[in-house]
This record gives structure tokens, C-alpha cells and sequence, in this order.
């Protein structure tokens, strides 16, 4: 029926009611204007920046150029991330920031899901269609029915007639209720008073937008020299895809308030292939610092993209072997008698400076280290994680334990001098299996006021509490640290 009203006159004619459509009604006061809804989806993009942090978060700013009509109405902001935190979005006019305001928003994330869809239709009818096998044909059947409710499984009515556990190949739905959506949406009264064309800007923190650095180190024959190759590994399980966007990284520790954001489950690896030369611009910002691609760049859903970030060529490196006393050596409780075996650990260390080809502040992250064997094939040596670290700091690499480097430590003396004066002596043994000559760094814990009485090697007190010995061992051969210590309680 259209918006004309009807009236039912009585008119004598054979002594019959007629049912008689009346004029246009006339309204004492005039009708307020009707809201004007509009809808602005990616084809409205103009410019868009993500900012993302090292810690599950990132800054979205999408700016989108719109047909705005004056005065109040509501503007459908789509294809925004399913992970955004209402509470953070931010809405301006870029065109004319003081006429352009926003009256209320609403962050609509009820989706379309076929579920949700039957639960919106409880109390309505909709058409059940069932496919029927007759006579080598197969034909549907439709069935006209409304849905009285779905709590564990629907109940319909059906003419006159209550039923449940009814098989429909599939439901027809007359339209869509506008309370579902079928993506994320941000809705927003808004006010114009200014122009038509409007460019607006929206800004949000979203969730599940994660990043990291993961470095390769790649170590020539000789232990002396490395390639360093840094990489931004991007993962990107907003809900959402973010195209020809510029893209920044912040470095540094955040300060946040934290909530609970469900765990990312799916990712894929896509865009992996690397490029032949860095790509990030870095500068400080605040106490952090910001990393800019300078191209823009695709993040599609549910993907992990990597990024060249630095490349340093023949950086000067050098290969630790160390050992590190504990203060828990007392003797071999298992085997009395028999010295104590030591892991010697091993270490890559070089510095993060310009003339190594290097300089730029390394976020933190993980080191992979390769090195090429006899034949030229690149093998994986081991890996350790990195701390934030600027230019001109050294970082020291672990790999692994030496497989051809022994360790074996004997206290061959204990000597009470006075009430609380002890000397303590150790004997260390160094064996080295390898054909090339190393130098072990030992570092010894020792306890109270103290000095050394005597040592086959020299000595630095590193610490307060600590002694280093650097030992060089001869290939295929061994060396015997000794020293003797006074300690005063």
C-alpha cells in the first residue's frame, strides 16, 4: 500500500459503503527531513598507512574520498579490520575539519553467518526446498514455513501443523535483516554543514597485526668475515586485507594496557622471495624506532610477508669459545676424585657499526647462522635472539656447545689460612680435537674479598666477583689452566 491514506465515505447509491481513496493528507506542521544513509567501501580509498608494533598491534589510517550529503545522516565505513578497537577510532574531515562532526558511532561486528541468519528469522517465514527423486528426475519441493524458534535445533510451523527434525537441502530467506553485516562495519551519525565532497580520514588500533626482525648471518670459511641480512617478517591476521598501503614499523618497548586478544591459529607464507637490496628507511622517533618501506606494499589476510630491511657485507666477526664457571664447584659428588666436565660454549660476535657495513639500530629478533661446508653448501650452524640493539653495540651470538673442545676442571687444593681466610686452587684442562688452533675465555666466579696468589695465565678481574683467563689451545692438543686464589670471608 503507498503512503496515500483512505477514508470510507458513505455514499447513497443503491444504499452501498464504497471504499473511496481521499486526496493527499495535509500535515499541520512539516515532516522532519529523513536521514540520508551512505555507504563508503574500498572504491572510496584514496591513501592508506599502517603502522604496525612489535606488540600485536597496529595504527590504521584510511582516507577515502565521499559524497557527503548535508546535515545528519549516517555514513557505513566498510572493509575496516575485524580486530579494531572501537574504542581507539578517530574521525575527521580532511576537506573541512570544523563543519564536518561526528554525532554517535556504532561498531557493527555481528556477521552474516548462515547460523545467525536462521536465528534473525525466529517468528517469520521462510521457504524450506527439499530435492525429491521420482522416476529417474529429481525436482524440488518447496514448503512455505515459519520459524517458531531455534534453541538446539529449529521448530517450524507448517500450515497448521508444529515440526522439528525437518532435512531441507536448503533455505530460502526473503531479504537480509539489517542487522547483520556482512563484514565488519563502523556506522557513524554524522553532521555536514559543509560541502558535498568531502575527503574524510579514519584511524584505528586493530589487533593480530604482529611483526618481527629474523637475521641471517652468513659466516665464510674462516670465521672472520659474515654477511648480514635483515628481514621484517610481517603477519597479518586482522580479518581485513590492506592494499597499496604505506607501511611503517615501530621498534622499541610499548607501553600498554593489557587486554586478552585471542590467539592468531592461521597463517600462510606468502611473498617470500627476497630482494636483492634493502628497503627500510629508519629514523628515531620518540624512544622508539621507525622503519619505513619506501614502496608501498599488499597485506593480504591471513598471510606472513617478509621484507628486506639491512644488508651488510664482509662484516668483521669473531668465533668465542668460553666457558663459564659456576659457584656450585665444590667437588665430584658422583665420582669423587674425577674432575668436572664444562660445556664450552660458542659464540659469533661483531659489532653494529657503519664501517661493517652495518650501522642501522637492529630491532629485536631472531639470528640464524650459516656457514658454507668443504663442498660450498650453505649449512645451518645455529640461532640465537637478539635484544634491541642501536648502532655501535656489539652483539655476541650463541650457537651451540663445541663438539671438539673439552672441558674437564679439578680443585686440587683447599687450605684454611685463618678464622675466614681460605685458598682455593684449580686446575682447568683444555683439549682441542680441532685441526686449527682456538683460544678458550674462561670465566671464574669467585666469592668474597680475594686475590691470586698465582696463575699459569694471565688474569682480569672482569667483575668484583670474577676472573677471565684467555687460553690458547694448539690444534690437536691441550692446555692446563691452573691457578690459586685467597679468599677472605
Amino acid at each position: 500500500m503507498s503512503a496515500r491514506t483512505w477514508i470510507v465515505a458513505l455514499v447513497i447509491a443503491g444504499g452501498a459503503f464504497i471504499l473511496r481513496p481521499a486526496g493527499p493528507a495535509v500535515s499541520a506542521e512539516p515532516e522532519p527531513a529523513e536521514t540520508q544513509d551512505q555507504t563508503t567501501t574500498l572504491d572510496d580509498q584514496t591513501e592508506l598507512a599502517i603502522t604496525v608494533y612489535n606488540s600485536d598491534i597496529a595504527l590504521v589510517r584510511d582516507v577515502r574520498q565521499l559524497q557527503l550529503p548535508r546535515g545528519t545522516g549516517s555514513l557505513r565505513f566498510m572493509d575496516i579490520a575485524a580486530t579494531v578497537n572501537p574504542a581507539t577510532v578517530h574521525f575527521r574531515s580532511i576537506t573541512e575539519p570544523s563543519r564536518v562532526s561526528v554525532l554517535e558511532q556504532n561498531y557493527e561486528y555481528d556477521l552474516l553467518e548462515p547460523d545467525k541468519l536462521l536465528r534473525k528469522y525466529v517468528g517469520r517465514d521462510v521457504t524450506l526446498v527439499r530435492t525429491r527423486q521420482e522416476g529417474g528426475t529429481t525436482r524440488q519441493e518447496e514448503v512455505t514455513a515459519r520459524l517458531l524458534s531455534y534453541n538446539n535445533a529449529p521448530v517450524w510451523r507448517i500450515g497448521n501443523e508444529i515440526v522439528t527434525g525437518m532435512h531441507a537441502d536448503h533455505i530460502r530467506f526473503p531479504e537480509l535483516p539489517e542487522t547483520l553485516f556482512s563484514r565488519p562495519t563502523l556506522i557513524w551519525t554524522v553532521q555536514n554543514d559543509g560541502a558535498a565532497r568531502q575527503r574524510v580520514e579514519a584511524s584505528y588500533l586493530a589487533g593480530k597485526l604482529a611483526w618481527n626482525a629474523d637475521y641471517v648471518l652468513t659466516v665464510a670459511r674462516d670465521d672472520r668475515t659474515a654477511g648480514v641480512d635483515g628481514w621484517v617478517t610481517l603477519t597479518n591476521n586482522s580479518g581485513t586485507a590492506f592494499r597499496n598501503a604505506k607501511l611503517q614499523l615501530v621498534a622499541g618497548d610499548l607501553n600498554r594496557v593489557r587486554q586478552e586478544l585471542r590467539k592468531a591459529v592461521a597463517y600462510e607464507m606468502a611473498d617470500a622471495a627476497r630482494p636483492a637490496a634493502a628497503q627500510m628507511a629508519q629514523e628515531s622517533f620518540s624512544d622508539y624506532h621507525l622503519y619505513t618501506l619506501e614502496r608501498k606494499t599488499t597485506i593480504n589476510n591471513s598471510q606472513t610477508k617478509q621484507v628486506s630491511m639491512l644488508n651488510g657485507t664482509n662484516v668483521p666477526v669473531q668465533k668465542r669459545y668460553v666457558v663459564e664457571g659456576q659457584r656450585y664447584y665444590y667437588h665430584n659428588a658422583q665420582h669423587p676424585g674425577s674432575p668436572l666436565k664444562d660445556v664450552v660454549q660458542v659464540f659469533y660476535q661483531f659489532k653494529n657499526e657503519a664501517k661493517g657495513g652495518l650501522g642501522m639500530p637492529m630491532p629485536a629478533g631472531t639470528v640464524r647462522v650459516y656457514q658454507e661446508d668443504s663442498k660450498g653448501a650453505v649449512q645451518f650452524v645455529g640461532e640465537d635472539r637478539i635484544n634491541h640493539t642501536p648502532k655501535d653495540e656489539t652483539l655476541n651470538l650463541k650457537i651451540g656447545n663445541a663438539f671438539d673442545v673439552v672441558c674437564e676442571r679439578n680443585q686440587v687444593d683447599f687450605e684454611k689460612i685463618a678464622g675466614n681466610v681460605y685458598e682455593f686452587e684449580y686446575e682447568i684442562t683444555l683439549r682441542n680435537h680441532k685441526s686449527v688452533p682456538v683460544t678458550v675465555e674462561v670465566n671464574e666466579p669467585i666469592g668474597g674479598t680475594w686475590r691470586m696468589v698465582r696463575s699459569s695465565h694471565e688474569h682480569t678481574k672482569t667483575a668484583a666477583w670474577a676472573a677471565q683467563f684467555n687460553v690458547p689451545v694448539v690444534a690437536d692438543g691441550e692446555a692446563v689452566l691452573k691457578y690459586r686464589v685467597r679468599v677472605t670471608y
